[in-house]
């Protein structure tokens, strides 16, 4: 039986990253992929799906905008509220999501885990044995106008 490593990047590529990584074997012989990697194929895949508005708790979420902003960070972290655990064979990603207003949760989180485990599956190689989504908020409508400058009228002067 492997041991297996939980790798969690909280929205930034600065922290520790797993050392260890996962071996894929064959007669020619092995196939070495970082943990990293498996999160960054998960957190695409995820956000692939319509109605997810945006991945991670709200920390994360805070963290990776001003991440964003800086000159020369990279851009947007796509294993942003992604988490792995890899195994030599198998894999269990855990994601936290936001969801757009709306939209059916349990059949949005039933279509990540889908498309998430194919995903991992077929690019990978890995066995996906379970895709936990863990949803965290709600994307309301119009709530970025107000966030991006758009002040209310004061109601007093």
């Amino acid at each position: 039986m492997s041991q297996v490593t939980r790798t969690e990047q909280a929205g930034h590529t600065g922290g520790m990253q797993s050392v260890r990584q996962n071996r894929l074997s064959s007669e020619d012989g092995k196939i070495m992929i970082a943990d990293n990697v498996v999160q960054k194929v998960a957190g695409m895949a995820c956000r692939e799906v319509a109605g997810v508005h945006a991945m991670g708790n709200a920390g994360m979420r805070a963290f990776g905008a001003i991440r964003e902003r800086v000159r020369g960070s990279g851009g947007p972290n796509v294993s942003q509220g992604v988490g792995v655990e890899v195994g030599e064979h198998e894999a269990a990603v855990d994601l936290d999501v936001v969801v757009e207003y709306g939209v059916s949760i349990a059949d949005l989180g039933r279509t990540i885990q889908r498309n998430v485990k194919a995903a991992v599956e077929r690019m990978i190689g890995l066995n996906v044995v379970e895709v936990n989504v863990s949803v965290d908020d709600v994307h309301l409508p119009g709530a970025d106008g107000q966030r991006q400058g758009q002040q209310q009228e004061s109601r007093v002067s």
